[in-house]
């Protein structure tokens, strides 16, 4: 995976609102597999596979510093049209639009803290920007079992006031 970043990669993109269905993973991040397993079938279940519905995941802590039971991250899958819940835990949500800081990563991505690292820590205090009340996000555009883990390529957006 892709460990080396510059400011030159980071592009400042303004998003629109993106409707998602999501299912929320709360608690050890061990056990994120068993959740992205559930996620899996249900969007085979509800007819939204990643070809046709973008694949979000929305980073509410930090599993470094966040006790592992109150750990938050969302996997998400983009859609505006209704949806059948199948009896499991899927909400509707929104991912607000607005101005964004977004970084490519190239490569395996099960660990993206060292893109997350930079921006949080080398880019955001050199570029005189702020954060805004939402939390650091990814949209994962090719990934494994799709293409192989060194060709997957995911944006990772950090929102800008």
């Amino acid at each position: 995976m892709q460990t080396k970043f510059t400011r030159d990669a980071v592009v400042i993109r303004d998003v629109t609102e993106t409707p998602v269905a999501i299912m929320q993973h709360r608690g050890d991040p061990a056990t994120i597999g068993d959740t992205i397993r559930r996620f899996i079938a249900w969007r085979k279940a509800a007819g939204l596979p990643p070809s046709s519905s973008a694949t979000f995941n929305i980073f509410h802590d930090d599993p470094r510093t966040t006790p592992s039971l109150d750990y938050r991250l969302d996997l998400c899958a983009g859609t505006s049209r209704p949806f059948d819940a199948h009896g499991v835990p899927i909400e509707v949500g929104i991912i607000p639009g607005g101005r964004c800081a977004v970084l490519r990563v190239t490569g395996n991505s099960d660990n993206l803290e060292p893109a997350a690292l930079y921006l949080y820590r080398d880019w955001l205090p050199a570029s005189g920007e702020e954060t805004r009340d939402f939390p650091l996000y990814c949209q994962r555009l090719a990934f494994f079992p799709e293409v192989a883990e060194h060709a997957a390529v995911t944006d990772l957006f950090l929102p800008l006031k």
